[in-house]
């Protein structure tokens, strides 16, 4: 398979399995489907020098190193991974915002990572490191075992058909890895404006015993970063459709 993914919007792109591995199976010695479009994309030649010049320090490509989150960043922080970042405009701005997180962007689609590195870089966001493969590669292979304050997954693709409802990235099976990944305490948090796709998301995340689902209007201050996200193109398109935005939230359990 070669090509770059098809993007669903300003922030969601991501890969998902279903293959029934356990989170700390290695995924590249099981089948599985990947549920990121392919499409070709290129980079305008600013975003290319940027690229060379710049993306050896702020981002890499997946690996089976597992990422050390103080080398990373020259700090120890609280760590959190967005998965499916996109262009990275919430990326940037959550980032911003919140100076003393640390923050993994991954994203496979690499005109969307030189856009969020031009961010980080006229922005000087110091607290964003990049990483460019599937997330949940990213996830088994490179993130220890509870090692993140939290995990991002905003717009994923709902894969509408339900014939490729086995490429949605939000499995059972991937609650259960990004679970195992969060700290006692971390909180998974979720967005989509896809009906189908919600009714799918909440029960699937109930279902992982080793979450607890909390309140995105009424337990904020039990989650140990902002909720707030700006408002990218792609949700405003949404909003101006009269789409529900959905926002889920589940705690791991001590």
């Amino acid at each position: 398979m070669t090509g770059e993914p098809d993007v669903t919007g300003d922030d969601g792109t991501t890969a998902g399995r279903d293959d029934g591995a356990t989170p700390d199976d290695s995924s590249r010695l099981f089948p599985r489907v990947t549920a990121y479009r392919f499409r070709r994309g290129t980079m305008r030649p600013g975003q290319q020098r940027n690229w060379d010049e710049h993306w050896p320090t702020y981002g890499q490509n997946v690996s089976d190193e597992t990422v050390d989150p103080e080398a990373l960043f020259g700090r120890k922080a609280p760590l959190v991974v967005e998965i499916g970042s996109g262009t990275g405009t919430s990326t940037a701005a959550m980032a911003a915002a919140e100076p003393e997180l640390d923050v993994i962007a991954v994203e496979v689609y690499q005109p969307g990572l030189a856009q969020l590195l031009g961010m980080v870089l006229r922005e000087e966001l110091n607290n964003v490191r990049m990483i460019r493969g599937d997330g949940v590669d990213v996830l088994t292979n490179m993130i220890a075992p509870d090692s993140l304050t939290g995990v991002r997954v905003f717009f994923p693709d709902p894969w509408p058909k339900a014939r490729h409802h086995k490429r949605r990235l939000l499995q059972s099976g991937t609650f259960a890895l990004i679970s195992s990944r969060l700290k006692p305490g971390g909180v998974l948090h979720v967005a989509t404006d896809h009906v189908d796709y919600a009714e799918w998301i909440g029960p699937t995340g109930d279902a992982e015993p080793s979450l607890e689902r909390l309140d995105a209007t009424t337990d904020r201050g039990h989650v140990p970063f902002s909720l707030d996200r700006p408002v990218t193109k792609f949700e405003g398109k949404g909003l101006q459709e009269e789409r529900v935005i959905n926002e889920f939230l589940w705690r791991r359990r001590g």
